[in-house]
């Protein structure tokens, strides 16, 4: 048996090593490009007159701002989206609340119809309109409220969609730290926006901004960056170490590739897999507490079902029967079939990940990288195995037809044939009764997958 306790230095350094160069990533990534697309500031700098205004990418739904600030806290403001279909409507708005959200939005909305008429109106966003009633334009006329000017709203030959209004804020309002939102949907009645979708970036489309140096702070940008390092951990542990180590485990233990190291090395990868796999479905498991409005209910079964079924295999390590136990190829089977299963699984649950996160396709295409390797690596195995295999099964049939030649003698000795009674040995082949020793089937038939397998 291997000591555990040289294990455990080997086991923290690359889980810590792992995750500061999370830390690192993140931030380095955190701020996003804020320099907005040519045509929009084209479009809006055309609108504006004599002051250009400042403009910034937001966060989320590929989304465009602009604004010029002008005298007694007025502000003319641009929002710009793509609206790809034939129909649709995009909304922007302020909030007076202690932090920017859907609920007490004062909004400015411009719709798309089919026809391709296009129609802007201000908006109250209330408790009833998150329940789904009717969301109807709404004047402002209170001094003590936002008061929008000047509304307009066009188009250029693309389908990016800009909306602009002058707006005077109320003393209430700062524009050092204003709550703004801002959203895009897919379908509208009339002048009456209907549901928007429910995605991530829906949901984080709120941001605090300071209107004279244009720095923003958005509200979920602690959750994207959790995001991020639950996927990132995910796909490293769950999706790439676990498989690895399966790897070493189904071809250095004794076939093609026989390792004395295999079983320490096996357990080395399956641990940080594991142990970097568990921080990010705990990460997981904090985001989806703290979603309060959506819930991706697949995505969490198949979470917790791996989890569950891969801890009850990193218990293999200690509660797995002895070699010697009769039961122990029953065992074998159930550990080998739950462990084709759960990989299978976390595949299927990383690419459900990357479709609710929604990132640029380099998420994707990493993944399908990483496993493309994997299997690349198997496959290659593979081969060479079966190759060794049916040259060792050759070699081992011409020595026992050497054998049985020599044993014949060259003569028919006593009552016609080979000593015996009968010719070659054991009824027709190999010894062991049909090819190569261990009774001729195919390449290390008992040495499967074996995650967190024994020794030898």
């Amino acid at each position: 048996m291997y000591s555990s306790n040289c294990l455990k230095p080997l086991l923290i350094f690359p889980i810590l090593a792992t995750l500061c160069l999370l830390s690192s990533t993140t931030t380095s990534t955190a701020q996003p490009s804020t320099q907005c697309s040519e045509q929009f500031e084209l479009m809006i700098t055309n609108r504006s007159g004599k002051n250009k205004p400042k403009c910034q990418k937001l966060t989320t739904l590929n989304a465009e701002f602009g604004w010029t600030i002008l005298k007694n806290k007025s502000i003319d403001v641009f929002f710009g989206a793509w609206l790809d279909n034939d129909e649709g409507w995009l909304a922007w708005g302020v909030n007076p609340g202690k932090r920017p959200q859907m609920i007490g939005t004062r909004a400015i909305i411009g719709i798309k119809n089919p026809n391709g008429s296009l129609i802007v109106n201000t908006y109250n966003i209330t408790g009833g309109t998150k329940l789904g009633c009717q969301l109807l334009p709404t004047e402002f006329h209170d001094n003590d409220d936002v008061l929008f000017s000047n509304m307009k709203i066009f188009t250029n030959n693309t389908d990016l969609v800009v909306i602009s209004a002058t707006i005077t804020l109320p003393s209430k309002y700062s524009i050092l730290d204003l709550h703004h939102v801002w959203q895009v949907g897919d379908e509208a009645d009339g002048n009456e926006p209907k549901k928007h979708p429910t995605a991530l970036q829906n949901v984080d489309s709120t941001e605090t901004i300071n209107l004279d140096s244009g720095e923003g702070h958005s509200v979920g940008q602690h959750r994207r960056h959790l995001r991020t390092v639950h996927g990132i951990l995910n796909i490293v542990g769950w999706g790439t170490l676990l498989p690895l180590g399966v790897i070493v485990a189904r071809y250095f233990r004794k076939f093609p590739f026989e390792s004395p190291y295999w079983f320490l090395v096996h357990i080395y990868i399956q641990t940080i897999g594991y142990t970097l796999g568990t921080i990010g479905w705990a990460i997981g498991l904090v985001l989806g507490h703290s979603s309060r409005y959506y819930t991706f209910r697949i995505h969490r079964i198949l979470a917790i079902f791996i989890f569950t079924f891969t801890s009850l295999q990193m218990l293999a390590l200690r509660l797995k029967p002895e070699a010697k136990d009769e039961y122990r190829k029953y065992w074998d089977m159930y550990h080998h079939f739950l462990g084709y299963a759960l990989l299978a699984l976390i595949s299927v649950n990383i690419f459900q990940g990357i479709g609710i996160f929604k990132p640029d396709k380099t998420w994707k295409w990493a993944y399908i990288g990483v496993l493309g390797a994997l299997a690349s690596i198997t496959l290659g195995f593979e081969i060479y195995t079966w190759v060794k295999f049916l040259r060792k099964k050759k070699k081992d049939k011409d020595t026992t037809k050497q054998a049985a030649g020599a044993q014949g003698g060259g003569g028919a000795p006593s009552a016609g044939g080979a000593p015996g009674g009968g010719g070659a040995p054991s009824a027709g082949g190999a010894p062991g009764g049909g090819g190569a020793p261990g009774g001729g089937g195919a390449p290390h038939s008992d040495d499967l997958l074996s995650p967190a397998g024994g020794p030898p």
